[in-house]
This record gives structure tokens, C-alpha cells and sequence, in this order.
């Protein structure tokens, strides 16, 4: 590829490196990118995130997060996912 030295020019992750190497299009629908293993969050888990948010933030000496992830109705959530989705919110 004539052009690979641009390609050089800017910031590539492991797996866009690895696509580079052997040839684009050769990663699999979704390989390589974390975004697109994490579910999006419904309207109907951002409400009820909003809620236990509210519920749980005057908790003194408590984690609010933990309390969140224990009580978050869908299991599978990480704290740092809820973080980042209360952040975005």
C-alpha cells in the first residue's frame, strides 16, 4: 500500500494495527472495539438509575455506587459503566 505511511501519521489502537497488518475488512463484525460489546442503556434503566441515584446519594459513609449496582434491576453492569452513565447524564 502506497499509502500506509499516512496512515502512520495518527494514533491506532491494537486492533485497527492488527487490521492494517493483515488487510481491512480481515477483523470480524465487532472484534476490536469495546464499545460494541457494552449494551446500550434504555430510557427505562436510565430512569431507574436516575432514581436510585437520588435515593442513594445522602447515604453518609456509603459507597453510592455499590448501592446503585445492588440494586440496579439489570444484572451485568459494571461500576465503571454506571459511573460513566451518571457522568453522561
Amino acid at each position: 500500500n502506497k499509502k500506509a505511511f499516512v496512515e502512520l501519521l495518527f494514533w491506532k489502537s491494537p486492533a485497527i494495527v492488527c487490521e492494517m497488518t493483515k488487510g481491512y475488512g480481515s477483523l470480524q463484525e465487532g472484534e476490536g472495539t469495546t464499545w460494541s460489546r457494552v449494551p446500550p442503556w434504555t430510557p427505562q434503566e436510565e430512569q431507574e438509575l436516575r432514581e436510585l441515584y437520588w435515593k442513594y446519594k445522602e447515604v453518609e459513609g456509603g459507597d453510592i455506587i455499590a448501592a446503585i449496582l445492588a440494586h440496579l434491576p439489570t444484572p451485568g453492569r459494571t461500576r465503571k459503566q454506571v459511573v460513566k452513565q451518571l457522568v453522561r447524564m
